[in-house]
């Protein structure tokens, strides 16, 4: 087995090469084209590298890409006999993802329609090309366009639900705070790789101070960094985190509000096990593991009413949805289910068990992943 890419980890028993993607000295003058020019850079270096590999009598059988940012492109042309699947993470589109979704940062205009369907552009390649592929959940595989979609299967990642798991016994020491947090205490969660629009922090922090003062006792564990995933950063620089802060902050209680910023997985697993409420907001867009994490370590997950949500979590069966865009209606669930925890029990335990039935890594989704690429399933 053998891997190829620009930041490769060494992996136990496969055969890691890495290679370099250097920006074109001067780019398109047309603008649009910019950063449909910046994939077909990474592209011709990806084929660079298959082709070196190629020269040395290197022949897969099987080649699985990503095609986000043009390393699929040009597979084929290195290697034609080849089986290629493509990972189908994501298609863009004008409607109904996450283009155009939150009216307050959003620009739609003719020049940002020609930049997403330029966007496009490297994924039609890699999904014409294809022989096959995969999607992670049935949403993000009913935005492949019609057309192409028997190709392409719906195979999720996994979570280890044997590591994210219920611990009562779990603890939080917030040695700053002075405050040791355990399952069971009111503790209101909310966790994003960074904090911006995309994920719904602006509209959980509009509605923390309201969820605060009704809940006296409860604090607030706020886990992500300070940088962006998706979307832009706040108009006029800085991050969203100080953004947010600026236009909510008197209102809060700092000393029970902890911004505690990446941690280490078992850290932020233990945030999610002393949780008594754990918030999950996002625009239609790609769902992040941390939410099925949650679910899998038994929280009540309150998420956003969104196709990407909906297909994991079902209002009042094993978690709770609510509009995104409804602050208030977002803070009186959250003090609801703090104020009634015993009354949310058998949600909790059903929030587990669908993670454990469905999504579990070693006992459905790699399985089901080998079997998609050694050609055993359709």
């Amino acid at each position: 087995m053998v891997a190829l890419g620009i930041t490769a980890r060494q992996v136990a028993g496969v055969r890691v090469h890495r290679y370099m993607a250097s920006a074109p000295e001067r780019g398109s003058l047309v603008e649009v084209v910019r950063d449909f020019e910046s994939k077909v850079v990474r592209g011709l270096a990806c084929a660079g590298a298959m082709k070196t590999l190629c020269d040395e009598g290197f022949r897969p059988d099987t080649i699985v890409a990503h095609p986000g940012w043009g390393e699929a492109l040009f597979c084929k042309d290195v290697w034609p006999a080849a089986r290629l699947l493509v990972f189908a993470e994501f298609f863009y589109g004008a409607d109904g993802t996450d283009f155009g979704f939150d009216p307050e940062f959003s620009q739609v205009d003719l020049r940002a329609l020609q930049r997403l369907r330029l966007k496009n552009s490297t994924l039609l390649h890699a999904l014409t090309a294809a022989d096959g592929g995969y999607a992670p959940t049935r949403w993000q595989h009913s935005r492949i366009p019609a057309p192409l979609q028997n190709r392409f299967q719906v195979a999720f990642d996994g979570v280890d639900t044997t590591v994210a798991r219920p611990d009562p016994a779990a603890r939080v020491g917030l040695q700053r705070a002075g405050v040791r947090l355990a399952a069971g205490d009111e503790v209101l969660t909310f966790v994003n790789r960074n904090l911006e629009p995309y994920r719904g922090f602006h509209v959980f922090m509009r509605a923390l101070p309201q969820i605060l003062r009704q809940r006296p006792r409860a604090h607030a564990l706020i886990v992500g960094g300070n940088d962006v995933s998706y979307g832009a950063r706040p108009r006029g620089g800085g991050n969203w985190r100080d953004r947010m802060l600026a236009e909510v902050g008197a209102e809060l209680p700092r000393e029970r509000v902890h911004l505690l910023g990446h941690l280490p997985y078992a850290e932020y697993l233990q945030v999610l096990q002393v949780s008594a409420c754990h918030v999950y907001l996002t625009y239609p867009f790609v769902l992040s593991w941390s939410c099925v994490e949650a679910l899998s370590t038994g929280c009540v997950v309150v998420g956003s009413r969104t196709p990407p949500v909906e297909e994991f979590i079902e209002h009042g069966r094993n978690g709770l949805l609510v509009d995104f865009f409804d602050v208030a209606g977002l803070a009186r669930q959250v003090c609801d289910v703090l104020e009634n925890r015993d009354r949310f029990s058998d949600l909790r335990a059903r929030a587990r068990q669908d993670v454990v039935d469905r999504y579990d890594l070693r006992a459905q989704c790699l399985p089901r992943l080998a079997s998609l690429i050694l050609g055993k399933t359709r």
